[in-house]
């Protein structure tokens, strides 16, 4: 059966999804005195703060409920069934808490508070769902109710909860119900939203609802303070209260000689920090002091804090920080305690940099170190002098070729004294020496380019290099001299800018203006410690943690559609990154549940790509809509666009019309075979520029995943040409071994096969459409997953293609279309056979997609910090759109009328008995004439002939004059003989064209 879709329809299908939308809230369930009031999944996850899971609950009642016989349950995102957890035979009294512990893993820092029931259930850190109930019998479905179901919550992309969904947790997150709990309106997305971790049990403070909402004092203090004895030191304690003014401070502790608290600055307004100095004078002899502060405010409230102060001999240096570092790749003293000394330069999320004010005066010798402390806080602050003891060890993240020397097993940090400042070492990239300065406060003297952000949302990163770094083989074939010195500048020309923590940041770092930073953007004057560890996308490299604001200058701003020199039809190659009608969950955009995506002959939902569900597909179709609206292409190759049927290209013109507001678009009918993968190739096309020739056409052979596929077009003029739309095999899921194996050349993996591929496209393909098309003129384009100058391009170039992009955009800077690695180069391409070349007016890549952050796309990801997404067409995909101008033009056209002709007498020569002499043109106007001309002579007498002809048309003689081509005033001249057995007159009229016959 085949189904069409006419852009009529779009009404019908904007209401369909608008019930579908309607549809996915679930009738509420009766408001509940007993609530799930706190998710959270991340613990013991990587970077997790908590070590275990939890899943906490609320009476907000007037009254006690007895849980004998409940329990909580979980199901995971997309699932109908459910794992339970009993919960204790215990009266839940109003305004109490209730904490339920679940499965721990292998991260984490920290224990929960002691757990009031305790199950092992592994939850998912982002997205689920969890119900409580009045029965310990496991609950079937998506989202059950009736009685046995008191409440129900379903965050991040959970296929059941109340109302609309949640908001999804992280590893550093939970998601907490409103008002302490007390916040039920029977819409998940309304009661929950995201905060800090705040697992609380039935010894935390009642909560009761509807009464008067009581809010502690909250103490902000160290743990220990650690001094030498003899120096004395200091630390900082503050306090708050939401709803009242802390407004004094006083010891509470027994009174010691030396210790006391000084410069007490009180709250201004409710809610603000009061803050105290706890003073330790040198005269403070050896000894631990627990140290009791009490703070109170002007509600009659008050609150303490314990700190131990420990005053401790100094132990003595054993090796200075550069004698630790050593000159060497390792530390010479790997594996031995030492105690060494430094001012402190920077303090981070696991430690602190510590640098030893003198030096050596060996560059080669870095005078930094990093001090690992993990979880345990501790007071030190940037510009104290500290003598730490420790163990010296050499750090190596995984996937990385080299180590980092720091000191770990951490036995004492003293500080001796403050107000120390460290002068930065001045640096500058390409740097192949940064080891030398790991651990060191330096200046980067030179303005630096953003040249990577896809992990600025996950990691709080940013690669930053001095100019952008193109891949190699980009530029210059693969395995040259050039390449491989190429390969090894990049490699020193890196630094990543880091946030000074190792978990997802709580905010994006970095965003400026537009809620973006684009690679390209600028920043000087960047100053910090150089550190060195795992970065985003895998290996690791040299860090730099800022110890000044970044300023970053936006010296790529965000552009409009590229304006080309105005041709008769425009081209555009756009990769719509996974644009599929069916979504990962199994729902579709028609409201169908259960459905599924095909590769091959399996057809399941866990084949689908891109957006998860219908409210990431309306993201996702929105930035698309608006690229291409924006180009205004005449037609449009398309790319990654689902690989069933006609449905999905047909609604993306759907939408696109509608958004134009009128019937501008169609889809070009799909060829026989469209391949056997998820996605597929596609074209649009304005059917009121460009009228189909014939049908499409693919090459269905083996060696194609995805066959490309050719549609001719005739425009206004009557002339044709041919589109190739290619998407070739991807780099990724490399083999271990053969010819697809990564050679290490820069031209990843499977370049074995996409050379197979373009040698069928320009041995076979090509010249089949061409042949269908009756004429030569060929345009490839497409994702075809190799950068400027690898194997497969030197094959299609290699068979007389023009590389557009090289012709047109690289005399005026690098052409890119997609950054990976914090390498720039362009895998889209804009090739032109040679009878087609001559009539490019111009190429432009529009950096739209590559250079923005992948955190501001249209995914719906708990992992973003912030959802920054808008409908513009920012980041619609990772690959840019390479929009082409074509002016195409007659084979050949009469320039008679632009020239002015003259021809010498004949002479007669007897020896060859011919007529010769010279004929010439000029060019009477004001701008070039391109070549090759011909000159044909008609009206020649009978019995007269051409010598030197070159050819016949229609009837008469012509010489081809192969001259590129014709300034104004510049003249053309060659000889003429002809042949007058008769010896009549010769006389004829002579025309000329530009062109070839």
């Amino acid at each position: 059966m085949h189904t069409s879709f006419s852009p009529l329809r779009t009404p019908l299908r904007l209401t369909v999804m608008a019930t579908l939308l309607a549809s996915l809230s679930v009738p509420a369930l009766a408001a509940s005195d007993i609530v799930i009031s706190q998710v959270y999944g991340g613990g013991g996850n990587n970077g997790a703060l908590y070590r275990n899971d939890f899943i906490e609950l609320f009476n907000r009642g007037a009254s006690a409920v007895n849980l004998s016989n409940w329990s909580v349950q979980y199901g995971a995102a997309g699932g109908t069934s459910w794992a339970v957890t009993a919960l204790p035979a215990i009266d839940l009294q109003p305004g109490q808490y209730l904490l339920v512990q679940q499965a721990k893993g292998t991260g984490g820092t920290l224990d929960l508070p002691a757990p009031d029931a305790t199950g092992g259930l592994t939850m998912s850190g982002t997205t689920g769902k969890v119900l409580l109930s009045n029965s310990k019998t496991a609950q079937v479905g998506a989202a059950p109710t009736g009685t046995a179901v008191v409440d129900l919550v379903g965050f991040g992309t959970a296929n059941g909860f109340e109302g609309s969904v949640a908001p999804a947790p992280s590893n550093t997150v939970s998601i907490l119900r409103a008002n302490g709990g007390c916040g039920d309106t029977d819409d998940n997305g309304a009661d929950f939203a995201s905060g800090s971790v705040t697992p609380r049990n039935t010894a935390s403070p009642l909560n009761v609802c509807g009464g008067p909402v009581v809010h502690q004092i909250i103490t902000s203090c160290p743990a220990n303070l650690a001094l030498a004895v003899g120096n004395g030191g200091s630390a900082v304690l503050r306090a708050a209260d939401v709803d009242g003014m802390v407004n004094s401070s006083t010891l509470s502790s027994p009174a010691v000689a030396g210790i006391s608290l000084a410069n007490f600055s009180a709250a201004g307004v409710a809610g603000e920090s009061a803050s105290v100095s706890l003073l330790v004078a040198a005269g403070v002899p050896v000894g631990i002091y627990p140290v009791v502060v009490n703070f109170s405010n002007d509600q009659q409230q008050s609150a303490s804090c314990k700190i131990d102060v420990a005053v401790q001999g100094l132990a003595a240096v054993s090796h200075t920080i550069p004698q630790i570092q050593g000159a060497g790749a390792a530390s010479p003293y790997a594996n031995s305690v030492q105690t060494t000394q430094g001012v402190v330069t920077l303090k981070v999320g696991t430690g602190f940099f510590i640098q030893d004010a003198a030096g050596d005066g060996d560059p080669s010798t870095s005078d930094g170190i990093f001090v690992y402390t993990g979880a345990t806080a501790t007071t030190v602050q940037p510009g104290e002098l500290v003598r730490v003891t420790g163990t010296v060890v050499e750090y190596t993240p995984s996937g990385a070729k080299n180590s980092y020397t720091e000191l770990k097993d951490v036995t004492a940090i003293l500080t001796q004294s403050a107000g120390h400042s460290i002068v930065p070492t001045n640096v500058t990239l390409p740097n192949d020496k940064l080891a030398a300065v790991e651990g060191m406060l330096v200046r980067f003297t030179q303005p630096l380019t953003v040249s990577q952000n896809a992990y600025l949302g996950a990691r709080g990163e940013l690669s930053l290099s001095a100019g952008r770094r193109e891949v190699p083989t980009n530029r210059h074939p693969a395995s040259s001299a050039e390449a491989q010195a190429l390969i090894a500048a990049n490699a020193n020309n890196l630094i990543v800018l880091d946030d000074g923590i190792f978990v997802a940041p709580a905010t994006i770092p970095y965003i400026g203006q537009d809620n973006t930073v684009r690679s390209g953007d600028t920043l000087a004057d960047l100053t910090g410690v150089v550190d060195f560890g795992a970065i985003g996308g895998g290996g690791a490299a040299y860090k730099l943690q800022p110890t000044q604001t970044p300023q970053f200058s936006r010296d790529n701003p965000r552009m409009g559609s590229p304006e080309l020199p105005s041709g008769n039809v425009k081209v555009a190659s756009a990769n719509v990154l996974n644009f599929f009608t069916t979504f990962t969950n199994g729902n579709n955009i028609f409201g169908q549940t259960g459905q599924g995506c095909t590769v091959g002959a399996s057809t399941t939902k866990s084949n689908c790509r891109g957006a998860d569900n219908l409210a990431e597909f309306v993201r996702q179709r929105d930035k698309i809509v608006a690229e291409l609206k924006a180009i205004d292409a005449d037609v449009v190759g398309l790319m990654e666009i689902q690989n069933n049927g006609e449905t999905a290209v047909t609604y993306l013109v759907e939408q696109l019309n509608a958004a134009i507001g009128g019937v501008t678009y169609a889809v070009v009918p799909k060829p026989a075979a469209t391949g056997t993968d998820a996605i597929r190739v596609a074209m649009i096309y304005k059917p009121s520029k460009l009228g189909l020739v014939g049908g499409a056409l693919s090459d269905a052979n083996a060696v194609n995943n995805r066959p490309p596929m050719a549609q001719t077009f005739r425009a206004a003029n009557g002339e044709k040409f041919s589109l190739v739309v290619n998407h070739l095999k991807s780099k990724g899921s490399c083999p271990s071994s053969g010819l697809d194996a990564d050679q290490n050349d820069s031209q990843s993996c499977w370049n074995a096969t996409r050379v197979r591929q373009a040698q069928r496209l320009v041995g076979s393909f090509v010249p089949q459409v061409a042949a269908a098309a009756g004429d030569a003129d060929v345009l490839v384009i497409g994702d075809l997953n190799s950068y400027g100058a690898e194997d497969p391009i030197q094959v299609i170039t290699g068979a007389g293609f023009v590389n557009e992009l090289e012709r047109f955009v690289r005399p005026s800077g690098m052409p890119y279309s997609y950054v990976f690695g914090g390498q720039s180069g362009y895998l889209d391409h804009a090739l032109a056979s040679a009878s087609l070349s001559p009539q490019v007016a111009g190429v432009a890549e529009w950096h739209v997609n590559a250079d923005e952050p992948e955190v501001i796309d249209y995914n719906i990801d708990s992992a973003k910090p912030q959802d920054l997404y808008n409908a513009l067409p920012y980041r619609a995909s990772d690959h840019d759109p390479v929009v082409i101008s074509l002016d195409l033009q007659p084979a050949y056209r009469d320039i008679t009328a632009a020239v002015s002709t003259a021809s010498s007498g004949l002479t007669f020569n007897r020896a060859t008995q011919k007529y010769t002499g010279t004929f010439a043109f000029t060019n009477t106007g004001t701008a070039a004439i391109s070549g090759p001309f011909q000159v044909v002579f008609g009206g020649l007498p009978a019995g007269v002939t051409l010598a030197n002809a070159t050819g016949s048309r229609a009837g008469a003689a012509y010489v081809t004059v192969n001259a590129a081509s014709l300034a104004p005033g510049a003249t053309a001249s060659f000889a003429v003989s002809f042949t007058n057995p008769s010896k009549v007159t010769i006389n004829y009229s002579a025309s000329i064209f530009a062109g070839n016959f």
